[in-house]
Order: structure tokens, then C-alpha cells, then sequence
């Protein structure tokens, strides 16, 4: 989301998200690629799962926001402001602490009170609304009003190139461990994440695929359209992914880089919940469940010998959990503007 008066953003390549990767040195995790050997027999392929449910703050949108905010700073701005549905939002809040820069986030008004909780104990002014075209106008306005720049969770150059770096970072690991990736999923919410992962894999023989949830499925519609179309989110446990619209910047990359597009409903999610929780004792929210979700989907058509899921992140309601792992899941599905 640009200033009225800025140019539009160029669109980022590959080398921006090498370049990311070298900033990130330091700054996040890099994070353990995991595998259990019960997901492969039940996929029948090599899955491979970059654990980004580990990263500071919870997720890997840890990386974008560290890359921009940390821009920013350099640049002398005295704060930034941010919506999201509470991973982009958390990210922020935590990387403008470290430079010491004000921020004031945007959330739904039934954001996952874990997310509100993370983006208030870091410092952020929070600032709730009930729909996304609310946040998206709330945050225009608090940035004319604070001369603060939007630090948009998916729509930005550095938010696509630093979240590509966790991409690059499991391709780059599965190369060294003797099983290159042919395929690589992520979860789709505004595409930022996706778009960063077709870059990361520019020139090698991966196939990239994107996960959206059942109702939540801007991209699909999008790649149909031949352009960004807007979507009334559905009700989904994958709190994370529900943005109205694809961005552009995102939908640019994407459009001619991504392989397709797979469709997961919330008992799938539920069910790769489970899995990773029991067979790899590894806790991740519903939204980076959708990853291994699809990738058992993709994992079917026996096209493929290893795939990678970049499991995006870990911020979940404990009473959630417990629901998820008894098999609940009905219970607890959320929609914009609807109490989770």
C-alpha cells in the first residue's frame, strides 16, 4: 500500500531475495527443516518442512517486516504503521521495538487475542476494525495523519524478498542434503509469501504450488481473471488466510511463476494439523497447516520425489488446539467480522 504520491514499487526479483538473505543474517532464525518419516508414507513422496512456526515472533513474516522496518529506519522515519489478520502485525510491532521506532497496527476486531496480545507486549499502539476494507481505510488514515509509512503485509518489495528468504533458505538446505526440491507449497493469503517463493526458486526445476482454503481462494480466482480480484472471505479455522483481494505487486510474480493453485477445505487443515502436532511433535496454527494440507493434495499425482512446505507459522489459541487435536475443528472456524 503506497503514498498517493510515491511511485509504484518495482517489482522484486530474485537477486532482491539473496540480497534479503544476506541482511537477514543475524536478525532471524534459520530455522530447522524437519521430516517424519509417517508424513512420507502418507504423502508417497519426501516431504520436507521448513519450521517456520520457530522464527521470532512466531512466523516467518518476521522476515518481511524485518527487512522493511529495518529500511525504514534506516531512513530516518520515526515509526510505521501495519494491518493483517496478526502475524504481519506481531512481525512489525516486534521489528520497529528493535529500531526504535513507534508503530500502530491495524487488526480485525476478532484477531486471535495470542496475535493482539504479541503486537501490544512489543509495544504497538492497536487499533482494531471489523472488516478488511475498515483496516485498509484505518490505515490510510493513521498514516496521512502520523506521516508514518505502511509497512503493507504482502503488496511490498521487501515483505515478498525477506519472506522469500525462508524459501531460499529450504531449498538451499535440501540441495545440501542430497534431495533437491521439485516442488515447493506455500499458503496463500495476499500471495506475498508465494510470490517471495517462485522468486527464491527462479532457475532451478521447482514447481511451485499455492494453498488457499475453501471460500478464501483470491488467487485461483485471480489466475482465472488474468487480474487481482477481490473475495468476501469465508468462514476458515486458517485465521491467517483470509485477505480480500491477492496483491498486485504479489500477483505479478505469481501469475506466470506459479505452477497452480489447490483448494484445502478445514478438515483437511485439521487433519495436517494433527499430523504435524503427533508425528512431529511440531505446533503450528491452522494457516501453516494449509501448507501440508496441500501438499499431500500435490503430493498425489505422483509427479513429484520431494516437496518442500514452508510451514509459515506457529501463533495459536491453546483452547484452538485442543479443539484441533480432538477433532473439533467445526467448532471454532472464523470469518471477517464474525467472533472466532
Amino acid at each position: 500500500m503506497s503514498r498517493i504520491d510515491e511511485p509504484a514499487p518495482a517489482v522484486p526479483v530474485r537477486a532482491d531475495v539473496e540480497e534479503a538473505a544476506r541482511r537477514l543474517s543475524g536478525q532471524v532464525v534459520r530455522t530447522p527443516v524437519l521430516r517424519s518419516p509417517a508424513i512420507d508414507r502418507l504423502a508417497g513422496v519426501r516431504v520436507l518442512i521448513k519450521a517456520e512456526n520457530l522464527q521470532h515472533g512466531g512466523s516467518y513474516k518476521m522476515r518481511g517486516a524485518s527487512l522493511a522496518v529495518g529500511r525504514l529506519a534506516a531512513g530516518g522515519h520515526g515509526g510505521v504503521v501495519a494491518q493483517s489478520t496478526g502475524n504481519h502485525a506481531v512481525a512489525v510491532a516486534l521489528a520497529a521495538r528493535r529500531h526504535g521506532l513507534a508503530a500502530t497496527v491495524v487488526l480485525p476486531a476478532d484477531a486471535a487475542p495470542t496475535k493482539v496480545a504479541r503486537a501490544r507486549a512489543a509495544g504497538a499502539r492497536i487499533v482494531l476494525a471489523d472488516t478488511a476494507a475498515e483496516r485498509l481505510a484505518l490505515t490510510r488514515e493513521i498514516s496521512a495523519a502520523t506521516g508514518h509509512p505502511v509497512v503493507d503485509a504482502y503488496d511490498h518489495p521487501d515483505v515478498i524478498a525477506g519472506q522469500g528468504s525462508a524459501s531460499l533458505e529450504l531449498i538451499e538446505d535440501a540441495e545440501r542434503a542430497g534431495t533437491p526440491l521439485d516442488a515447493l507449497v506455500l499458503p496463500v493469503g495476499g500471495g506475498g509469501g508465494a510470490a517471495g517463493a517462485c522468486l527464491a526458486a527462479t532457475g532451478r526445476p521447482i514447481e511451485l504450488y499455492g494453498v488457499e482454503p475453501v471460500g478464501c481462494d483470491s488467487l485461483a480466482r485471480s489466475l482465472a481473471a488474468g487480474r487481482p480480484t477481490p473475495v468476501p472471505p469465508a468462514p476458515t479455522i486458517a485465521d491467517g488466510l483470509r485477505p480480500a483481494c491477492v496483491g498486485e505487486l504479489p500477483f505479478a510474480i505469481l501469475r506466470t511463476a506459479l505452477r497452480g493453485v489447490v483448494r484445502v477445505d478445514d478438515e483437511q487443515i485439521a487433519a495436517a494439523f494433527r499430523l504435524l502436532l503427533l508425528e512431529l511433535k511440531v505446533l503450528a496454527e491452522p494457516s501453516g497447516a494449509a501448507g501440508l494440507a496441500g501438499a499431500l493434495r500435490i503430493a498425489a499425482d505422483g509427479r513429484h520425489h520431494t516437496v518442500g512446505v514452508v510451514l509459515t507459522g506457529g501463533n495459536v489459541e491453546a483452547e484452538l488446539v485442543a479443539r484441533l487435536a480432538a477433532d473439533r475443528f467445526a467448532e471454532v472456524t472464523s470469518v471477517e467480522g464474525a467472533a472466532a
